[in-house]
């Protein structure tokens, strides 16, 4: 029902995720249009959390998401949650939920 109501509002999934951690799945997804993806799903009537997510991108080779890790590590900055988003041959990214996303902004923005 959520993927239908997104895509009445031509709005673009970039990552779709789920999980069973209780009586219902979880669906986590990221779209490119928060405000009408809020919107879409309300009008559904679909319950849901928004949580924020920073997007870091990648390029499509061994070694990326270690080095990902590898950084964030030693900066000291800690991930709750993390998916890829991409297919085989382009340009990739990962979602990640942070405890501290202003430390973990700050190191996106110094590159990697």
């Amino acid at each position: 029902r959520g993927a239908d109501a997104l895509a009445q509002t031509a709005i673009n999934i970039r990552g779709l995720a789920t999980e069973r951690t209780g009586v219902r799945p979880a669906v986590k997804g990221v779209t490119d249009d928060e405000v009408s993806t809020r919107a879409a799903l309300k009008r559904a009537g679909l319950s849901f959390e928004e949580s924020d997510v920073l997007v870091i991108d990648l390029m499509d080779r061994p070694g990326e998401i270690a080095k990902v890790a590898r950084r964030a590590a030693s900066a000291g900055v800690n991930f709750d949650s993390v998916f890829l988003i991409g297919k085989k041959d382009t340009p990739a990214a990962l979602a990640v939920g942070t405890p501290d996303p202003k430390k973990a902004k700050h190191l996106i923005e110094k590159g990697f």
